[in-house]
């Protein structure tokens, strides 16, 4: 009796099928949410309590990415993550200062 040949395994499918996988999870995000995730990825990068997001790097990494959509809710996207405890302004008003909980927060989400 012959055995049926193996399916050989089709690397291009499966990465334009994870593709299409981060392509619908990005569409369920609000513009409020995407803002977010552009705080989390600056701080997840540098990733360490106390760590300050400069005004330069808040113009350089977050304001100029923005649609206008984003753009919008930028004050509530940022005063949200301000009140739970992710970050907080430093004495300038303008920098901003990861915190203690938004540092566990990052390493949950990793």
């Amino acid at each position: 009796m012959r055995r049926p040949k193996k399916k050989e395994y089709d690397y291009k499918q499966a990465l334009r099928n994870n593709e299409k996988q981060k392509k619908v999870v990005k569409k369920d995000l609000t513009p409020k949410e995407e803002v977010k995730e552009m705080f989390y990825s600056w701080f997840k990068r540098k990733a360490k309590v106390g760590k300050v997001m400069s005004k330069q790097d808040v113009i350089s990494n977050i304001l100029t990415q923005l649609n206008k959509q984003q753009d919008k809710v930028l004050d509530v996207a940022m005063d949200e993550l301000k009140s739970s405890g992710f970050m907080e302004n430093q004495d300038d008003g303008v920098s901003l200062v990861l915190t203690e909980k938004g540092f566990k927060f990052l390493m949950e989400l990793a």
